[in-house]
């Protein structure tokens, strides 16, 4: 792809020193992003209560560390959450700090088929549209709908019990799924009790949660947007959102790469190309939004390091 698109090495240079004001105004943009993120998060830790065992700043740090791991390792959600869990669980227990990080993770996921399907509702209210796209769409959003109904599912009824009996029939892990579900019965159904509980009695908190996830993911496409303006004035934040929703759907089809590598550079060359915008430009976008995430990663990891207190009194609480 670096090779054959339609931008020559050194216009592709001229344009990277071009972003120099911009890129710290790219990161900068992801402070108030995971502060979004992790207001979310600490809505269902605090579930309605006036106070918290844990501080909103060490939910903020964990949640830029979680996503850190979760854009370097494999499969994504297998680096950040087992740490969040880890480092949550001696100020709010084990079965809860379990079922606050599902239930984020779950939130998380849902916000992403709500952003989709709006994208397609947004883009046939500016944009007309072909047999191809009508088809495309309706698949897409099809698709969208029934994870939605799951998911509403999964909160009414929990998830923890039903996800390890799904586990127990696939190869490979599911001699350690039946006998995880097994040990460890009591604590799975405390945790799907705390998860049907959030939907059923803090309504409220779902609601308020879910709004910050989907906001979290609007404003994120002020970054396409700053990025974009750099190489032309002739695009709108219209524009901004549906190359986000394109290119995001595109590049978590490759969960399981390591950073999406090379799917959310396709993602962004093909949605920018079919909004009439060259697609370059959405490689040269990729290629930034790569800078951010590996400013990210560095700070997440490093996180890891600072304000984690004394073991003693994380013992004590």
């Amino acid at each position: 792809m670096l090779c054959t698109f339609d931008m020559e090495y050194d216009e592709l240079w001229t344009n990277l020193k071009r972003a120099g004001g911009w890129l710290p105004a790219v990161i900068g943009l992801w402070v108030f992003i995971y502060l979004m993120n992790a207001w979310s998060w600490y809505i269902i830790i605090r579930d309605g209560r006036k106070d918290c065992p844990v501080s909103f700043w060490r939910v903020y740090k964990l949640t830029i560390t979680g996503f850190a791991l979760n854009y370097a390792t494999p499969v994504g959600l297998m680096g950040g959450e087992p740490y969040r869990i880890m480092e949550l669980t001696p100020y709010v227990g084990a079965s809860k700090a379990t079922s606050s990080v599902i239930l984020y993770v779950m939130m998380h996921i849902f916000s992403h088929f709500c952003f989709w399907l709006f994208s397609i509702l947004l883009y046939l209210a500016f944009y007309p549209i072909d047999t191809f796209l009508a088809i495309v769409f309706a698949l897409v959003g099809f698709f969208c709908s029934l994870a939605i109904y799951f998911f509403m599912k999964g909160y009414k009824n929990g998830m923890a019990v039903r996800t390890l009996r799904l586990l127990g029939h696939v190869p490979f892990i599911k001699k350690w799924a039946r006998r995880f579900a097994e040990e460890k019965r009591e604590v799975l159904q405390r945790v799907d009790a705390q998860i049907a509980e959030l939907h059923k009695q803090r309504k409220v908190t779902f609601y308020a949660s879910l709004g910050l996830e989907f906001m979290a993911r609007i404003v994120g496409c002020l970054e396409v947007y700053f990025i974009l303006n750099v190489l032309t004035t002739d695009v709108s934040f219209l524009a901004c959102i549906l190359i986000m929703a394109f290119t995001s759907l595109f590049a978590n089809i490759f969960f399981f790469s390591p950073m999406q590598l090379g799917a959310r550079e396709g993602g962004f060359a093909l949605s920018a190309s079919g909004l009439s915008i060259p697609s370059a430009f959405g490689v040269y976008t990729g290629l930034i939004t790569r800078v951010r995430e590996l400013v990210w990663i560095v700070i997440g990891v490093m996180l890891m390091k600072v304000g984690n207190g004394s073991n003693e009194k994380k013992k004590e609480i």
